[in-house]
């Protein structure tokens, strides 16, 4: 039987940034930021039902026996991994933690044994390399189709789109769509580096928003819903519409908050944006990419040992942009317009093509 997702944390509904909490803040940070959480130096959980949402996003379940084995044979990997090359000495509790949940409360901090935090915090970092490597590992010797895995995320992704008006969430739109053949071998040409892995938007949402100030809510309804934040593509998000900074400045507590994150509240200020030469100098967006696990367990032989070895879980890449409607109004107009976009995007294309050797037809590619 197919791995049926659940919505992780209905119960969190529509919150507002004033309500976020630091951990809140952080996860928000790192999708506006497109940064790694393997840079991270704690985790924000403060109790046992917090990590079994998180980890039921992460299509972990815990009640399945053949999950508790694979999370335990990731964490044994991990600390062979950190004591072979760097003579690590992993602790026990850390090691060999009585529930592998322990893990990610010692990670955060919590409790009596908090002197484990930073040990915690590496052996996670390790397990989430180690599970996204045997994950890609699963999914080539896997007998499912481009199609029929993007079909799988749709419907994943769908299912939470179809949820949010009934949470409050405040979105007017909230579209997928995956590219044509003829757009990916477009967009391929236009690359300077004509790689097929390095096309991220193949399966793609958009979600407009009423407001600006609303999609900071969107993105943590999505990040406890829908993706891990610890999958969030780092450098492949562009940010032109949301400040981090400004965005702390409306939280009541922000004076005690800002000394607490991981990273000085001024950081972004020296970020280098990804620039796409084809989009107008006005065009504003929230562009970022999630590899979103995807459960295959009918497509894995019974009882062979494939699933034991690389177990039920491949990723797939999924670009999210997210803007508010009156941005998305101004993208549509004069030069950020969509259709001059695909114009430009196109006289490249056949530029480099050609070598000057053929001269584009006005209909088609005239100038702007």
């Amino acid at each position: 039987m197919a791995f049926e997702f659940q919505g992780a944390m209905t119960r969190m509904l529509y919150r507002r940034v004033e309500d976020f909490d630091l951990g809140d803040l952080e996860a928000i940070r790192l999708i506006l930021r497109g940064s790694s959480v393997v840079d991270w130096r704690r985790l924000h959980f403060t109790g046992v039902e917090e990590v079994n949402d998180f980890l039921r996003l992460n299509l972990f379940d815990l009640c399945d026996p053949r999950d508790e084995r694979r999370l335990k044979a990731i964490l044994e990997q991990a600390v062979e991994y950190l004591r072979k090359a760097f003579g690590y000495r992993v602790a026990a509790p850390v090691a060999q933690p009585n529930d592998v949940r322990d893990l990610f409360l010692l990670a955060s901090g919590s409790g009596a044994q908090s002197k484990y935090r930073r040990i915690a915090c590496v052996v996670l970092k390790c397990m989430h390399v180690v599970h996204h490597l045997e994950a890609r590992e699963l999914l080539f010797r896997t007998p499912i189709r481009e199609a029929d895995l993007a079909e799988r995320v749709d419907r994943r992704v769908m299912a939470v789109a179809n949820r949010m008006p009934k949470h409050g969430l405040p979105v007017v739109e909230f579209l997928g769509n995956v590219k044509t053949r003829s757009s990916l071998i477009t967009k391929l040409l236009a690359k300077k580096e004509t790689v097929a892995a390095q096309i991220f938007d193949r399966v793609r949402y958009r979600i407009v928003t009423e407001e600006l100030d609303q999609i900071p809510s969107v993105l943590h309804y999505l990040a406890h819903e829908l993706f891990p934040f610890n999958f969030v593509v780092p450098g492949q998000t562009h940010n032109s519409l949301v400040r981090f900074s400004e965005m702390v400045g409306r939280h009541p507590s922000a004076d005690a908050l800002i000394p607490e994150l991981q990273a000085p509240l001024d950081i972004e200020a020296g970020d280098r944006q990804p620039v796409n030469e084809f989009s107008g100098q006005g065009y504003r967006m929230l562009n970022f990419v999630v590899d979103l696990p995807v459960r295959v367990d009918e497509l894995l032989p019974a009882g062979g040992a494939v699933g034991e070895d690389l177990g039920r879980i491949v990723f797939s890449l999924v670009e999210f942009q997210v803007l508010d409607v009156a941005t998305a109004r101004a993208n549509e107009q004069g030069e950020s317009n969509h259709e001059r976009y695909k114009r430009r995007q196109s006289k490249n294309v056949l530029g480099r093509l050609s070598r000057g050797l053929v001269v584009p037809r006005k209909s088609k590619l005239s100038k702007e």
